[in-house]
Formats: C-alpha cells, sequence, structure tokens
C-alpha cells in the first residue's frame, strides 16, 4: 500500500507511485523506476516547481516531492516520459554509436537524479546504472552499450504499461497518478486516463522500435 502524500495548495504537491506486485520482475522494474520520477521532477522544473526529493522504496513505490508546478502537467510526466525516453533508447539501442550517445545522454539524466535522490536505495541504483554505463565503455570499444541501451529502453516502457494496469485493473490503487489525474480534471474517470496513458505507452514502444529497424537495418552489423 503506497503511502499517500496530501497536496499542498499553493505550495506544492506530492505525486506517488506504486511498484508492481509481479515479484519475479519486481527488482527490475524498481531498478528502471527512477526514469518514472525523473520525469515527474523534470516536468516539474520546467512548470516552476522546486523539486524537493526523489525516493523509490521496494515495497510502497516512488515518490517525486515538489513544491509548486502544474499538476495537470507533472501527474501524467511519470508514465509519458518514461515512455517516451524508453522510446528514443529503444531506437538508439539499434546501433553502437547511437547508443553511446544514448548512454552519455542516460549518464547525465542519472547524475540529475543522484542529486535529487534522498534514500540510499534511489542513490543506491542510480550509482549502479551509471557504474554499469561507464564500464560498458571500456568493454570491447562499447559494444555492450547496444545491449544495455536497448534494454533499459524496453523495461522503461513496459514499466509505464505494468504499472498503469497494476494500479487501475490488478490492485485500483485510490492514489495512483491516473486517480489525482481525474479528480483534477473531472473529465475522465482514473481507468479512462489510464487506458489513454496505456496505449500512448504502446505507441511510443513501437515506434522506437520501427524506429530503430527502418532507421539501423543497413548498419545493424556496427
Amino acid at each position: 500500500m503506497p503511502v499517500i502524500l496530501e497536496s499542498r495548495a499553493i505550495e506544492g504537491q506530492d505525486v506517488v507511485d506504486s511498484t508492481m506486485a509481479l515479484t519475479n520482475i519486481k527488482s527490475y522494474f524498481v531498478s528502471i523506476q527512477g526514469l518514472h520520477e525523473f520525469s515527474h521532477a523534470a516536468a516539474g522544473c520546467c512548470t516552476g516547481a522546486k523539486i524537493e526529493a526523489i525516493e523509490i522504496d521496494p515495497d510502497e513505490g516512488g515518490v517525486t516531492r515538489m513544491r509548486g508546478g502544474i499538476p495537470c502537467w507533472t501527474l501524467p510526466a511519470g508514465y509519458l516520459g518514461s515512455s517516451l525516453i524508453g522510446a528514443l533508447l529503444i531506437f538508439c539501442g539499434f546501433n553502437v554509436t547511437a547508443s553511446k550517445v544514448a548512454s552519455v545522454i542516460l549518464g547525465v539524466l542519472l547524475l540529475v537524479l543522484l542529486f535529487w535522490a534522498k534514500n540510499w536505495l534511489t542513490r543506491g541504483l542510480t550509482v549502479l546504472f551509471t557504474g554499469i554505463i561507464v564500464g560498458l565503455w571500456f568493454i570491447k570499444e562499447g559494444a555492450g552499450l547496444k545491449y544495455f541501451v536497448l534494454f533499459v529502453g524496453v523495461m522503461s516502457c513496459l514499466y509505464s504499461v505494468w504499472d498503469i494496469m497494476d494500479d487501475l485493473v490488478f490492485r485500483k490503487v485510490n492514489e495512483s497518478d491516473a486517480s489525482k489525474f481525474a479528480k483534477l480534471c473531472r473529465c475522465c474517470p482514473a481507468q479512462v486516463w489510464g487506458v489513454i496513458w496505456l496505449f500512448i505507452s504502446i505507441i511510443f514502444l513501437g515506434v522506437g522500435v520501427l524506429a530503430g529497424l527502418l532507421a539501423f537495418k543497413q548498419n545493424d552489423s556496427k
């Protein structure tokens, strides 16, 4: 059961996200959840929010604490932002050179996430992923980065798909991003917004794969 944090009327808001219930793949999704929380934080920064902390908990999920910002932008940004990042990583994962560029950008995102991280699990996962990226650069001229970037991209997209289903279908969490967004907009129930975000996440995943195949089909041996 996630920790529910009440929004501060003018001073700010807390975006709370639940983790997956599927035990066998839970650790993988928890390790990717940083991109989901980073997307919340990035949207908050773009809308004038002050980011107080990002925390990831294997049992209670992730939370991005911020003051200010525009909730109608920050709430959907977690799923949509991580899906977009995942799609871009999938696209780059079909080519070694593109994967190297993507790994540098991903490394920068992780360093920003490390700055906002306020608990040891978040810091540990961030340092671990950064270390993997650095290590792969020195193995066979970075050939392994292609598979790592592709893995992170796929997991980031699948995280959005699974977490939406987990929140709104399997467990029906009352205070998911979708439920908070539904209360804010009042035009559609949380399930409708969840389905919309679900389809957008799937579209991002498909576009990332197709674009990568089309762009690098002649250079897949590099």
